[in-house]
């Protein structure tokens, strides 16, 4: 590995960080907004920087700056969120979030991609790591599938009352879209009713996380079912996690793509490998499908108390 001291981005992106990690606190306010506005500006542009090869100083720095820009992200959110509860008709309104236009534009991306490699409508998708300003689930609900149901996971219980208070005055999406408060983990033949299942950037802060959840995912989720992930590619990866597909195991990847705008996450759409997942029982040499094993049930959060069902989107362009 190396460590080019001499490469502007990099020393561009460690002052920033510098920067950064010396605020009180990540909640919206001008120098925060200004800071990251400026990381965002800064590793946007193409850039055939190869993160993995960069020295270890480097690499630690820019897994706490994704930990910091995942932490600035949802405090951004729930700011917004709260700012929009206290509108009659929040979703009228979802244009005041600054990037409410990137979530529009890798909402497009992602239908694109998801209808490219799909023949069906999805009736049910899960949403993993929606948070309290679920935009690609509402997006995707609104403009692209218009009847499918969604299930918003989330582990923070209160981002998930923020999420569903956005939803309440709807009618049609209060039907369609849940919330569940759950370690995704711990979540397994639940998985295997959802269509496509959507992992959001930043649900497995280092790479060794988010392959846990993908091996996790691979395991209970249906065979032939979609799995829509978000990565990060050149400088980008600053920002985000990197998700190789050779990382993929239990999955055929379908199609990887890095965009060049302000769209800054890549995509990558893979399909679950029709290979049934059995276990032997002790002593009788006899297999169990793990549709036949015991599920924990898991609460869910409606709106409106009624028996909805949802499914989350991630956003495509």
């Amino acid at each position: 590995m190396v460590c080019p001291n001499s490469n502007p981005l990099v020393e561009k992106v460690c002052e920033l960080y510098e920067q950064i990690s010396r605020l009180e606190n990540l909640s919206p306010s001008k120098d925060v907004n200004i800071l990251f506005t400026d990381l965002v500006h800064t590793c946007m542009p193409p850039n055939p920087i190869d993160v993995s090869k960069l020295c270890q100083k480097i690499q630690q720095i820019r897994s706490h700056l994704i930990k910091l820009c995942g932490q600035a992200e949802g405090l951004l959110e729930s700011h917004f969120s709260k700012i929009l509860a206290s509108y009659e008709n929040p979703l009228q309104h979802l244009h005041i979030f600054p990037y409410f236009d990137n979530y529009i534009k890798l909402s497009l991306l992602e239908y694109n991609i998801l209808t490219k490699n799909t023949t069906n409508i999805p009736k049910k998708i899960a949403f993993i790591g929606s948070g309290p300003l679920p935009l690609t689930s509402l997006v995707l609900a609104t403009k692209h599938l218009t009847t499918t149901y969604f299930h918003n996971y989330d582990i923070d219980v209160d981002a998930n009352s923020m999420a569903a208070a956005l939803v309440a005055a709807d009618p049609d999406l209060s039907s369609r879209m849940t919330f569940h408060t759950a370690d995704i983990m711990d979540v397994t033949c639940a998985l295997k009713d959802y269509d496509v299942v959507f992992l959001a950037a930043l649900v497995g802060m280092d790479k060794e996380d988010k392959v846990k959840v993908v091996d996790h995912l691979a395991k209970y989720m249906s065979p032939g079912a979609t799995l829509m992930l978000r990565s990060a590619h050149g400088a980008r990866a600053f920002l985000y996690p990197v998700l190789d597909p050779r990382d993929l195991r239990g999955f055929e990847v379908l199609s990887v793509y890095h965009p060049t705008d302000e769209v800054i996450n890549s995509v990558i759409i893979a399909r679950k490998l029709p290979v049934p997942c059995v276990q032997p029982l002790d002593g009788w040499g006899a297999y169990v499908l793990p549709s036949k094993c015991a599920c924990a049930e898991i609460h869910a959060f409606n709106p409106l108390n009624k028996m909805n069902l949802v499914e989350e989107f991630a956003l495509e362009e």
